[in-house]
């Protein structure tokens, strides 16, 4: 079987005709048969798409026929499965939402540090190190030391570095000077905006690790490694490791939470239907849903046919 190529992508830059970028985009997509979700809006691209090496990469050689895409960067997986099930182009306000308009990653954002001079700045004394990340993602796996806001999603990231700022907070001043923050995230574009946000809040001393997790862990050697657990991932492979390797994690069908396989043991555990983390928060008619949701894919995976794949129309 062969091997498909996992594409995460994003850039910060100006789109003022960003909508009129949709179709052609989708068109250059499927017409290659790649599969994914790339959001599209007035600051930039962002998104993961897959598919065969050859195809995924005409699809990235076509975006960067566009000046302003040109250095456009990607981080890189091989999945032995298709890790998507359609593809898909959005319009969005942001293409990652934070919901402050004076952030503006483009011009804004903190100093890049690249994954093998991370640690060396994690060493130095007075740093405050963020993980930007929801807490369902960081309950898995986090750099050691680092502080979790504990959010439920990014928009909640700005009412957390207003409540820190004050005193006492992890962000406050000492003797009337803000301190030195370093920020991370899964593939480096909500810490690239996170660091823009404490720009606009008036910090200086602002770093963010280039390529984010995904690259860190791609590139420093697990021995030399101040990570810790695994890394969540938004597609089929749920998890990954040092080396970016396939983790054990799986994913809930009901609330996309991930899960252990101690969470798997627990009672409450319904393959396609309901963890322990969202049991309670279901109703009985929905659980019903959900099996039979489960059942169309069994019966789907009995005759090896994808159960789910909707063509996104271009209207």
């Amino acid at each position: 079987m062969s091997e498909f190529l996992t594409a995460a992508l994003y850039k910060f830059v100006e789109l003022p005709d960003y909508a009129e970028l949709q179709a052609p985009l989708l068109e250059c997509c499927q017409a290659n048969g790649v599969k994914g979700t790339l959001l599209l809006a007035p600051e930039g691209i962002n998104g993961t798409i897959a598919g065969l090496a050859e195809n995924v990469n005409a699809v990235l050689a076509w975006l960067r026929l566009d000046a302003r895409f040109k250095a456009l960067e990607h981080k890189q997986a091989w999945a032995k499965h298709m890790p998507f099930y359609r593809m898909k182009v959005r319009l969005k306000r942001e293409i990652v939402t934070l919901g402050v308009p004076d952030v503006h990653p483009a011009l804004m954002a903190g100093e890049y540090v690249k994954p093998e001079n991370w640690n060396a700045l994690l060493a130095q004394p007075g740093v405050v190190l963020v993980d930007t990340r929801n807490d369902y993602e960081v309950s898995i796996g986090t750099f050691e030391g680092a502080v979790n806001p504990a959010t439920q999603s990014f928009s909640d990231l700005p009412d957390w570095v207003e409540q820190e700022m004050q005193a006492g907070g992890k962000l406050a001043e000492t003797d009337g000077v803000k301190p030195r923050v370093a920020m991370f995230c899964t593939g480096g574009i909500r810490c690239e905006k996170s660091t823009a946000l404490l720009r606009s809040r008036g910090f200086t001393e602002v770093y963010h690790l280039e390529g984010g997790i995904l690259k860190y862990l791609e590139t420093v050697p697990a021995a030399q490694s101040t990570w810790h657990g695994e890394c969540f991932v938004f597609d089929e492979r749920v998890s990954v490791g040092h080396g970016l390797q396939v983790g054990k994690f799986s994913l809930c069908r009901s609330c996309r939470d991930p899960l252990s396989e101690h969470d798997r043991q627990s009672p409450l555990y319904e393959l396609g239907v309901s963890c322990s983390h969202c049991h309670a928060k279901t109703s009985e008619l929905q659980k019903q849903g959900y099996r039979e949701r489960q059942r169309q894919v069994d019966l789907a995976d009995a005759r090896q046919q994808a159960h789910i794949g909707v063509t996104q129309s271009q209207s």
